[in-house]
């Protein structure tokens, strides 16, 4: 099929993954005209086969790691070359959940670009950083987009990593944008298309577990934070003293995924058991089934 939306995973994420999955397929009126696939870490070998390298991310060195919240950011790069160059792909981070008809993206007019996406917010999108969180892809203009060796140039310091992700290696004539509704950025009404949950440390469905990713190194304004954040490293460990995960600020967001997880759990897409190993892996909040047993309750 010439059309396909790719969803980033890894053991941390699977869950979510699995989410996004159900609601692309929920919220279109056109599923028989795309298909979804899901590219786990662990199925690509030249990820794994860099493990505890040092790569070049934002100037500085860091360690590659299979157990990082995010370490399957490269395969967001990976769709042209597995459609073998050809058709469109959407392509998504595992935390990004369909509301509106992922076809609409999928078959809109792209003017000639190559990619379509938006801005990051905050200071990242001060600095130019475009969000490969979400793009639409024209695939046969992306022939460029050699996944392995590009991955592999961060290590020899021939690629930045945080250029990467944000785009910077683009040709910017070959960019477009798309509406701030189809990345929506922990920002949740009647006009999303899709709720991206991006600010990591309030994932509704991780509050109360410890922190499992690597905060950015780099703070430009105020150099002494970035030596202490490679201090506690050191000393304590990549999620030494970060704390836990906090609340959603916006409730109606953590009730939009619970709702959802529970059609999951009725459906048979995911099983209690599925969950239960989920909360001891500490992937899923320890208080995951009550929430989902208050939501049947109020459904029956």
């Amino acid at each position: 099929m010439d059309h396909c939306v790719f969803i980033q995973a890894n053991d941390k994420q699977m869950l979510g993954a699995i989410l996004a999955q159900y609601l692309l397929r929920r919220n279109s009126r056109h599923n028989e005209r795309f298909d979804i696939r899901i590219m786990n870490y662990d199925d690509f070998p030249f990820l794994r086969a860099r493990e505890g390298e040092k790569f070049l991310r934002d100037g500085s060195w860091r360690v590659w790691v299979r157990d990082d919240l995010q370490s399957f950011t490269p395969t967001r790069f990976l769709p042209p070359q597995l459609m073998g160059y050809q058709g469109r792909a959407v392509v998504i981070d595992p935390d990004v959940f369909a509301i509106g008809d992922v076809w609409d993206l999928l078959s809109r007019d792209m003017h000639g670009k190559a990619i379509l996406c938006r801005p990051k917010s905050g200071r990242k999108g001060k600095r130019g950083c475009l969000a490969s969180s979400v793009m639409l892809l024209d695939c046969a203009r992306l022939t460029h987009w050699k996944v392995e060796e590009q991955f592999n140039a961060m290590f020899e310091g021939k690629r930045d990593y945080m250029k990467w992700v944000c785009l910077k290696y683009e040709d910017p004539d070959t960019i477009g944008f798309f509406e701030p509704e189809w990345n929506d950025f922990d920002h949740l009404d009647e006009n999303t298309k899709m709720l991206h949950t991006t600010k990591r440390r309030h994932q509704p469905w991780k509050s109360g577990l410890p922190i499992d990713f690597r905060p950015a190194d780099s703070f430009r304004l105020f150099p002494p934070r970035h030596w202490l954040r490679r201090a506690r490293r050191a000393l304590f460990g990549d999620y030494g003293l970060l704390g836990k995960y906090k609340s959603h600020p916006d409730p109606k967001q953590e009730q939009f995924f619970f709702e959802m997880l529970r059609e999951c759990l009725d459906k048979g897409i995911v099983t209690e058991q599925q969950l239960r190993d989920e909360m001891a892996a500490n992937h899923l909040r320890h208080d995951a089934l009550e929430i989902l047993e208050r939501i049947g309750r109020k459904v029956a």
